[in-house]
Order: C-alpha cells, then sequence, then structure tokens
C-alpha cells in the first residue's frame, strides 16, 4: 500500500493501486502528467468537488450522487461514504488491514474484492470488518 497516495478525489484508492509507480494520484500537484488515470481532467466527480472547493466528494454526499463513476462504481462510492463517516485515516487504516489480509483491490480487469457489491451499507460493512 501507498497510503501516502491517500484517496482520490472521487473516492478511489489511489493507495492501493500499484499499476503506476510514478503516478501521484488526482489530488497531488503536476497530477496530469504522472496520473494513471488518463480521464482525470474529465472526471466529473473530480470537476464538481473542485468548483464545490472541496477535497473530496467524501465533504459532500456521496451516498445520494450518481455523477460519473458513482453512476455505475458502488465500491468508490462506498469509499467516499465511508470517508465521510469516519474519516480518511481510518478508511486508509482498514483498507490496509485488508489489504494485509489478502483483500484485493483490483485485478487486471479492474473489478476486485470491493466490487460486486448492490447494497450500499454491506459494501462499507465490509471495508470496516473485512468480511462478506
Amino acid at each position: 500500500m501507498r497510503r501516502e497516495l491517500g484517496i482520490a478525489r472521487c473516492g478511489m484508492a489511489c493507495c492501493l493501486c500499484c499499476e503506476n509507480i510514478t503516478c501521484k494520484g488526482c489530488r497531488k500537484e503536476g497530477f496530469l502528467e504522472l496520473s494513471w488515470c488518463k480521464d482525470a481532467q474529465w472526471c466529473e466527480n473530480r470537476n464538481c468537488g473542485i468548483e464545490k472547493g472541496l477535497n473530496g466528494c467524501y465533504e459532500c454526499k456521496p451516498a445520494e450522487c450518481r455523477k460519473g463513476l458513482y453512476a455505475e462504481k458502488l465500491s468508490v462510492r462506498g469509499f467516499a461514504e465511508f470517508a465521510r463517516r469516519y474519516g480518511i485515516e481510518e478508511l486508509l487504516d482498514c483498507l490496509e488491514r485488508n489489504e494485509q489480509a489478502g483483500i484485493v483491490y483490483h485485478r487486471e480487469d479492474f473489478t476486485g474484492d470491493y466490487d460486486g457489491f448492490d447494497d450500499l451499507e454491506k459494501l462499507i460493512d465490509f471495508i470496516r470488518t473485512g468480511k462478506r
């Protein structure tokens, strides 16, 4: 886990993505040149947060939002909602513990153990406990 990358503005767990060792994440200065996320400039969630003056979607109402990634990725919305409720540090602590226990953020096809949930509360409980 690269904890220093933290959580993206949208809620993606940059800290768990090891695709690009030079990636700084979308919240860091110079991210467009070094970011793995090629859509960062056009990311509806990222841009909405910037327009509202937020550090991330977790400072808004992610459970209610269906913009951009939130329309299709419950996992991203779940990370943001978890951070809203419990804080970024608690989210990072849980993700780190879960990774050490063998829970996978994403595989080659970008699905992982946090995907496949159809209920936000069950996903949040899984993040918190590491148990389905």
